[in-house]
């Protein structure tokens, strides 16, 4: 291997310089260069080009010592950006340029042949499905992390119960376990999304080219498997055009964020004094710079916030797909930065959610205090008349004026129950603290014998994703 001379480093030499009579104006080199950015892809690059070169050879196109040689200036690479020596030179627009000038330096004429059958269009879409691929799996496995959590949490609760709420009114006591899991089945359909798409990502388009494939013998079925992609592209104009795979990651990652945004909008308003059902660890809620007694819950904000972040992230990759033509079109540049902030984003999230929920402080006798308002029994009332016989609209009717009645303060609804006929003191007994939640008995339903089952379920179906995400 050759070393540059710094006469190289500096040529400022594009890819494309021989069609070109003069070199690039820097107006358009810092319109155009994404790799601030899109440095981030190198160990997929990297994986990619030694792909590509164990290809080249099973086609005859590059023999053994050029192959050697060019491996051996891979690793060199892949070493120095690891180690923060890499010399970026002004020409390296992005990341694949980069790679492939040090490999050119270093590996001389061998070198020149890396990018032999291969089309940055190509490239890209290959070291963008990889990194796609390791991101969501990264991005799972703190879901299931987190769903852990709720599942710890909701084990911890046992028979500590809360009002639960339509329309922000309280309806009906469930146990607090019952709401945890509820987040806890959510971020399960989540985890299906990111693994369902994953699969749908888990096509290499290495061997497409440009556009149109190539007169070279490439074995685009050997490089899928080298790089341990599922499949090969069947079309070379869809292989580097296709970014479905980043819109979708995009939608996954932008309802994950709208259910941590409505955990964090639950966070907000039980940490307030007005409900006081949560008491934030001091390690996961900051202070008012004026207000010396304030304690916020920003981790829970910035959830609710950042969702809309990764909802115009979809958007943008929506409406930047919606109008191109095939094949490839470097508008598709920016699906980069939207996919890897939303990546980051979402990874950041859930690991603070997970901390802040795992040592936060429920306040069950106030949630109990919440909930055990008469007026949260109506509807065990109700069933109750429907059980002896009374059609379930008239029962709604009886129960409603008997709660009307007691509102306007003539007497206290356990004694318009006490001396209804159609009721009496065995009903006022549903009005007791703590009763109506226990008469939830329907599967899923917030009662503790149905709890208890759905605990189970969840139990199973976190280790079988756990199983799935280790098998991806």
């Amino acid at each position: 291997m050759t070393e540059p001379s710094d006469d190289d480093a500096a040529s400022g030499r594009t890819l494309w310089h021989g069609r070109f009579a003069d070199g690039p104006a820097e107006e358009l080199l810092a319109y155009t260069v994404s790799l601030p950015y899109d440095r981030r892809l190198a160990p997929d690059d990297i994986a990619g080009s030694r792909a590509h070169v164990r290809g080249l050879v099973r086609g005859g196109i590059l023999d053994g010592p050029e192959a050697s040689t060019v491996l051996a200036a891979l690793d060199q690479v892949e070493e120095e950006l690891a180690g923060g020596t890499f010399a970026f030179a002004p020409s390296d627009e992005d990341i694949h340029t980069a790679v492939e000038r040090r490999v050119t330096e270093l590996a001389g004429d061998a070198g020149a042949k890396l990018h032999t059958g291969r089309s940055r269009n190509d490239q890209v879409a290959t070291d963008l499905r990889l990194y796609t691929k390791r991101a969501l799996i990264e991005v799972v496995e703190r879901v299931l992390d987190l769903q852990a959590v709720l599942l710890g949490r909701a084990v911890e609760a046992g028979s500590a119960y809360l009002p639960g709420y339509t329309h922000l009114q309280r309806a009906q006591p469930v146990l607090l376990s019952h709401h945890l899991l509820a987040h806890g089945w959510a971020l399960a359909r989540d985890v299906d999304r990111l693994l369902d798409t994953r699969a749908r990502a888990d096509v290499s388009p290495l061997g497409a080219g440009a556009l149109a494939g190539s007169s070279l013998p490439l074995d685009p079925s050997g490089t899928a498997a080298d790089l341990g992609f599922a499949g090969v592209f069947d079309n070379s104009l869809d292989a580097v055009s296709d970014r479905d795979f980043v819109a979708e990651a995009l939608f996954d990652l932008a309802l994950l964020g709208v259910h941590l945004s409505r955990i964090g909008e639950e966070i907000v308003l039980w940490s307030t004094d007005e409900f006081g059902f949560l008491k934030l660890d001091d390690a996961y809620a900051t202070g008012s710079s004026m207000l010396p007694q304030k304690k916020n819950p920003d981790i829970a904000e910035l959830a609710r916030g950042r969702s809309g972040r990764l909802i115009g992230h979809l958007t943008g990759i929506l409406t930047t797909l919606k109008g191109l033509p095939l094949s490839y079109n470097r508008d598709l540049q920016e699906d980069k930065e939207p996919l890897f902030d939303a990546v980051d984003q979402t990874v950041l999230a859930l690991g603070a959610i997970s901390g802040l929920l795992a040592t936060s402080r429920f306040v069950t006798e106030t949630m109990a205090a919440a909930a055990d308002t008469p007026y949260a029994s109506a509807t065990d009332l109700a069933e109750l008349l429907v059980e002896r016989g009374t059609p379930f609209r008239d029962a709604h009717a009886i129960v409603g004026e008997i709660v009307r009645t007691a509102l306007d303060g003539e007497t206290s609804m356990v004694d318009l129950v006490r001396a209804h006929p159609k009721l009496g003191p065995d009903a006022a007994d549903l009005l007791q603290p703590g009763v109506s939640v226990t008469r939830r008995t329907t599967r899923g339903g917030a009662g503790p014998a149905a709890v208890e089952a759905q605990v189970a379920r969840f139990e199973l179906r976190l280790e079988t994703d756990r199983t799935r995400t280790a098998d991806a």
